[in-house]
């Protein structure tokens, strides 16, 4: 019985697995395609183009927050039903949109329905992974993400420059459709480890966050600052650099977090987050500083390795250890403000590094960038560091007492 407890690759797993994939490539194929998209059909301004991504995002956090406290009584099932409900019938919806108006609000529907998607499924996931093995597990469901980061670029670019924008959203619908009959062989939905704690109920604001989790979101939205800066200004950076294909950055990052994440998973069940995290922000940091520092293609690989061996190392740590710290009836809160955490991470960092390279360069840009992963380690050390302080005085005043 106990191995069977501790098995990991079971249907569940794999079939979450897979549905967690589809439904981050969609997003992926969205992302580079639509504001290229929207600037050329309704010759809408750069501002109007922000908000095709910017809308969505939101939208996302704020739904979030509410599916995270709605995963503690509701459904799941019913729950990942709606939310891909939501992705299928308004991203066909795109199609014909008449005007730039329709078009943004189909994204906020859209939003919704991958924010309730994106933090269903890994609540629903943390629950049939072993105690013992979330680390590790974690680290294989996050390869869902990695790849869809990967391939949804890509095959979003083809589909459209290749076919047009209707096929693009036909492929896009199908995909989503797909997930619905494996699901219907998941038999995990609202199954929660049985929780030894005999906490109260929580009320007020307290339902959608707790204090132990602001310490490992922090660093997760520390982190995230850096992605942000990489997404919106590296094919800028490119220019300025005068390299050209860019693009293999990030093909050659998700690689690099695909070989990385089940190690470093496995690194964390048997060591914790301190055998993980700091090596991790080590690795970004020495990426971001060789971006820096990038004149040719070759630097840029390099780059792109240490900057997904360190996201690959840190991202799942801190998904692991924010689902750990809870109850089992707040995972799906945990997994809410994870998401949320790295949304709103990319949201600062546009703008904050953004207004850095106004001023200054992108290659100036990335070394403030780098300067991210010292705060993280130093809120990290210094946390630990109060930690082992209390459970000191807890061990003094426990010997003093007996």
């Amino acid at each position: 019985m106990g191995e069977s407890r501790e098995r990991l690759w079971t249907r569940d797993f794999v079939l979450l697995t897979v549905c967690n994939l589809m439904l981050f490539l969609t997003v992926q194929m969205q992302t580079p395609t639509f504001p290229a998209y929207v600037k050329e059909a309704y010759q809408a301004n750069d501002f109007v183009v922000s908000l095709v991504i910017s809308l969505f995002s939101l939208s996302a956090v704020v739904a979030r927050v509410f599916t995270g406290e709605a995963l503690k009584t509701k459904n799941s099932k019913i729950l990942a039903i709606v939310a891909l409900g939501f992705v299928a019938i308004f991203s066909a919806g795109y199609y014909w949109a008449g005007s730039i108006v329709f078009f943004l609000l189909l994204r906020i529907l859209v939003g919704i329905g991958f924010g309730m998607g994106s933090t269903t499924f890994p609540t629903i996931v943390s629950n049939v992974i072993p105690a013992k093995r979330i680390g590790e597990g974690m680290g294989y469901f996050g390869l869902s993400t990695s790849l869809a980061m990967a391939l949804g670029p890509m095959i979003g670019l083809g589909l459209l420059n290749s076919f047009g924008f209707g096929w693009m959203l036909m492929v896009l619908v199908l995909l989503v459709a797909i997930i619905f009959p494996l699901m219907h062989f998941i038999r995990a939905y609202n199954r929660l480890p049985v929780s030894t704690e005999n906490t109260p109920s929580v009320t007020g604001i307290r339902r959608f966050y707790d204090k132990k989790l602001l310490l490992p979101a922090g660093l997760n939205f520390c982190l995230s600052i850096t992605y942000g800066g990489i997404l919106s200004f590296l094919a800028l950076y490119g220019k300025e650099a005068h390299i050209e294909n860019v693009g293999w950055f990030f093909l050659t990052n998700a690689l690099a977090m695909v070989m990385i994440r089940p190690f470093s998973g496995k690194l964390y069940d048997r060591k914790g987050h301190i055998a993980v995290l700091p090596p991790g922000a080590i690795f970004v940091g020495i990426s971001l500083l060789l971006l820096s520092l990038t004149t040719t293609e070759s630097l840029l690989l390099v780059s792109a390795a240490f900057y997904g061996l360190g996201y690959g190392m840190i991202q799942p740590s801190i998904q692991a250890w924010m689902v750990k710290v809870v109850t089992p009836e707040q995972r799906g809160m945990a997994n809410g403000l994870f998401f949320n955490s790295i949304d709103l991470g990319i949201a600062v960092g546009s703008v904050l590094l953004g207004v850095i390279a106004t001023h200054s360069s992108y290659s100036v840009m990335y070394r403030w960038s780098a300067a991210c992963l010292l705060l993280f380690l130093i809120v990290y050390f210094l946390s630990q560091l109060v930690a082992a302080k209390a459970k000191k005085a807890a061990i003094a005043s426990e010997n003093v007492g007996m």
